[in-house]
């Protein structure tokens, strides 16, 4: 099942996407305010029971997406985490034993559709494409072999990066990645049950329709069941919280010269499993 968050006459609300429609689960679950809710109260079960063979309530064109899980307590975000990134670097380093790993913040990402936003202090805006865990059920040291029955289920994200942010300071990349509105997450949730563990996914990042990413989950060096049990081993994971599984290479800080994002580009994200997740860029507005 796919569910999505959305705004629509100023009212938010979430639905099973089906087809071009929705079915407003948030009306007819008035308990589950939200999709936060539903993973907290562990009722995916009942949002699926109640959206089988509804009538749909919306077109799924005239509402505004918004990320999935409007508001994640925890966005944690996994760096140079596929084959030949660490090359990208060129700095003579071995691949790491352990996850690189940092925080972003929600005010960071926008829903599909929605622009994503250039800020005035800085020209180097780039794209990262990525697969994104979405957490359903609470645990710490989760062992590997249970970690996916922790996962709600999976959506995408463009996990844009101020580049030259990244080192202000000597040892995090924390400013690069928080500007708010740089990055997008979306355009839903497809549930677990929906994606076979045991098939590679096909990530594609286009911008204005060239293909800049290009490579598939069996290229990833820490899979998504150890990231569940690495992370979990020092902090607890609960429902709602997002981890941003890395990109591959081809970003646009590797192009000689760089080829950064500029006001009128669209980035797309896509794993046909997942979907689309389709922004355009602009200059923010002071």
């Amino acid at each position: 099942m796919k569910l999505a968050s959305y705004r629509y006459g100023g009212r938010t609300s979430y639905g099973a996407v089906i087809g071009g429609s929705i079915v407003d689960l948030g009306r007819r679950l008035p308990q589950f305010p939200s999709l936060l809710a539903v993973l907290r109260a562990g009722a995916l079960g009942a949002a699926t029971a109640v959206a089988e063979g509804a009538e749909p309530d919306l077109a799924l064109g005239v509402v505004t997406l918004l990320p999935p899980v409007t508001e994640p307590g925890k966005i944690i975000c996994v760096g140079v985490n596929y084959v030949n990134r660490n090359a990208e670097y060129r700095d003579n380093t071995g691949e790491a034993k352990y996850p690189s790993l940092f925080y972003r913040s929600s005010h960071s990402l926008v829903g599909a559709g929605e622009p994503i936003v250039r800020p005035p202090e800085s020209e180097q805006l780039d794209y990262e494409g990525e697969i994104v865990l979405v957490i359903g059920k609470q645990g710490r040291r989760i062992p590997k072999e249970q970690a996916l029955e922790h996962v709600a289920g999976y959506t995408l994200a463009n996990e844009g990066t101020i580049r030259d942010w990244l080192r202000h300071a000597k040892f995090n990349v924390t400013q690069g990645k928080n500007f708010d509105k740089t990055g997008s997450v979306g355009p839903w949730m497809v549930t677990r049950d929906e994606i076979d563990p045991a098939k590679p996914l096909h990530l594609t990042t286009r911008v204005n329709g060239e293909v800049r990413q290009d490579d598939t989950t069996d290229s990833i060096i820490f899979d998504f069941p150890y990231l569940v049990n690495y992370i979990s081993t020092f902090m607890t994971l609960d429902p709602g919280d997002l981890i941003l599984t890395g990109t591959p290479t081809g970003a646009g800080a590797r192009f000689d010269p760089p080829r950064w994002l500029k006001p009128g580009d669209v980035v797309e994200v896509e794993v046909p499993e997942i979907g689309l997740l389709r922004n355009t860029v602009i200059d923010e507005v002071l």
